[in-house]
């Protein structure tokens, strides 16, 4: 997750794919250029040649993107340049790569996974293009994924220390952020007096991020001062970076801190009360192409809305099954305030919860090997959210492994309020999450050596997060919701994705209120007050972006059914997770058409 502008958090070719994604940039640098078109590959070059060449360019403007890979090298401690002569660079840098590409490489000459690679950089570079327009319109500064609490995070989670280099290049960042703080603040006034402007209810989570970072043992002094102890140096030489870091956020990171607090304040003042991007310039055009963006359709909003409606039905139909099951007298209503308000479907720790989420992740990795001939290599690690931003971060998220090995693929479960983590939803979340979800599915995808960096490292969100939810449903064909109340979980959580469809298009194109939203929830999900609030303020600060679970699940259900009807006894399931994860992430009409041919090829 990430804020609009670049895809600096991201690897670049996932800028090609989400543009509604970035991540904190910096820099009193100099300059990124590109090289020209002529220069992107040489000519008569191979297809691989392009995609190197491609790859090695956007690494050079992203130093973020590398340290997530493993690359520490010589700019190490840099950030990215936030400037937009640097989005435009990217921006050109592939469609000049894609132009090339077209022009001196045959497709017929191509292999099938050739061919493939072909296709979807094309595909990618012309989502790009549709969006490119538009990469003013959204907020450098929101509670789910701005600059003030992604820059902390990225030092925190992203940048390892393990010599003295290492060290006074985490200084150096710290350093940088006063630079990069400030360009983004003044960035940001300019697109609130444009009218791109957030909602006024998200300045205080915002002021509230900022405000845990003022202080002078903040976490970054806190992490950076763990790593630096753990270093086999001697003791002076560990203070003397201690006490840079300090210097460095005293005099750098801390006051841009403090002034973009007041930016945040002065812009509060005047902020729009009205929650969708309806409102902003271009805003229509802007919503069609974010949904075209991650559902991979040319479904318009009406249409997702409907789908929603008729899912949500239909899920409340399975429902009233299991609370039938369970003896439970009342209606569906009631069933869901008895599960929101009764403590025993609550943990009391954080302790006892993340202890509960080990159990099924170890009962899940036991059984894999039964649904799937890939497991990947990398490790899985749960994390709590970071108490600096589990105010403001969403309930649950994945980070993808370094393809290097030295960092694990990261399930964060927010465990801010218990009272909004339901014990009923907690296997559902990790199977997501975790396995056979986001890190069965990101972690394989890094590890297809065979595969151009572009596929390895990008991805559409109909598929990855379509996965995702296929992961909860698939759990229980695994055995697993042995407990009805965790099958009413798996139940509420696919009822959650279907309720995005209605609320995230409600909002944006149907000109709902976030007052509104949050009452169709109330009235339609079992979930807790304070997660229905959070899930609506996600909605509205990254729009579209939800719709993409539901209908990518939607599609690799039809997909695996139809298999499971051409093949009869003979269908594996290990077989078609083969075809759906070996290709890494593609549009759904690609998936289609590759389990069509997996199919034809079975029956033949």
């Amino acid at each position: 997750m990430s804020y609009p502008r670049l895809a600096t958090s991201l690897s670049a070719s996932l800028f090609a794919i989400a543009l509604a994604g970035c991540a904190p940039t910096v820099a009193e640098q100099a300059p990124a250029t590109v090289a020209p078109p002529a220069e992107v590959a040489p000519a008569g070059a191979n297809l691989g040649e392009f995609f190197d060449k491609y790859d090695a360019a956007q690494l050079s403007l992203s130093p973020e993107s590398k340290a997530r890979r493993g690359v520490r090298d010589g700019d190490y401690g840099q950030w990215d340049d936030v400037s937009d002569e640097v989005a435009v660079a990217r921006f050109k840098l592939q469609s000049a790569t894609a132009e090339a590409m077209r022009g001196s490489v045959d497709p017929k000459a191509l292999t099938a996974d050739e061919a493939l690679s072909f296709e979807l950089f094309n595909a990618q570079a012309a989502r790009a293009e549709r969006l490119f327009p538009f990469r003013d319109h959204g907020y450098i500064f929101d509670q789910m994924n701005g600059a003030q609490s992604q820059m902390p995070a990225f030092l925190i989670n992203i940048h390892r220390v393990a010599n003295t280099a290492e060290a006074e290049a985490y200084v150096s960042r710290i350093r940088e952020m006063g630079p990069i703080l400030d360009t983004l603040s003044a960035e940001s006034a300019e697109r609130a007096a444009k009218g791109y402007a957030p909602p006024k209810w998200v300045y205080p989570f915002v002021i509230s991020d900022i405000g845990n970072l003022t202080k002078a043992d903040n976490a970054v002094i806190e992490d950076i001062s763990a790593k630096v102890n753990k270093l086999e140096i001697d003791a002076g030489e560990k203070a003397r970076l201690i006490t840079a870091a300090k210097a460095a956020w005293s005099e750098s990171a801390g006051p841009a801190y403090t002034r973009l607090a007041a930016e945040m304040k002065r812009q509060q003042a005047s902020a729009p009360t009205q929650d969708g991007v309806w409102r902003m310039p271009e805003g229509k055009a802007y919503y069609e192409a974010l949904l075209a963006n991650y559902t991979t359709t040319d479904m318009t909003a009406a249409q997702i809305h409907d789908l929603g409606l008729s899912e949500v039905a239909r899920i409340h139909g399975e429902m009233k099954k299991i609370m039938a099951q369970v003896g439970f007298q009342g209606t569906l209503n009631q069933f869901f305030d008895h599960l929101r308000t009764s403590p025993q479907y609550y943990h009391t720790t954080r302790e006892a919860y993340l202890a509960d989420v080990d159990k099924h992740v170890k009962a899940m990795e036991a059984r894999l090997p039964a649904f799937f001939n890939t497991i990947p290599k990398s490790a899985l690690q749960v994390k709590a959210v970071e108490a600096f931003r589990e105010k403001s971060a969403g309930k649950a998220f994945y980070s993808s492994p370094a393809p290097d090995g030295s960092r694990p693929g990261i399930y964060y479960v927010n465990l801010y309020d218990l009272k909004d983590m339901p014990k009923t939803e907690l296997e559902a979340l990790a199977y997501h999450e975790g396995v056979p979800g986001h890190h069965l599915q990101r972690a394989v995808q890094t590890e297809l050596t065979g595969l151009p960096p572009f596929r390895r490292f990008g991805g559409f969100t109909a598929y990855t997060e379509g996965w995702g939810l296929y992961s909860e449903e698939l759990a229980k064909d695994m055995g697993f919701y042995t407990d009805p109340y965790a099958d009413f979980g798996r139940l509420g959580m696919e009822l959650w994705r279907a309720t995005r469809l209605v609320v995230d298009t409600g909002i944006h194109d149907k000109k709902w209120t976030r007052e509104q939203a949050i009452q169709y929830l109330k009235d339609n999900t079992p979930n807790p007050q304070g997660d229905i609030e959070k899930a609506i303020e996600r909605y509205i600060v990254y729009p579209g972006q939800a719709t993409a679970y539901l209908i990518g699940k939607l599609k690799i259900m039809e997909l695996r059914a139809r298999a499971q009807k051409a093949m009869g006894d003979k269908f594996d399931f290990r077989a078609f997770h083969d075809i759906v994860l070996e290709s890494g992430p593609v549009p759904l009409d690609v998936l289609e058409r590759r389990v069509d041919a997996w199919i034809a090829t079975q029956k033949s």
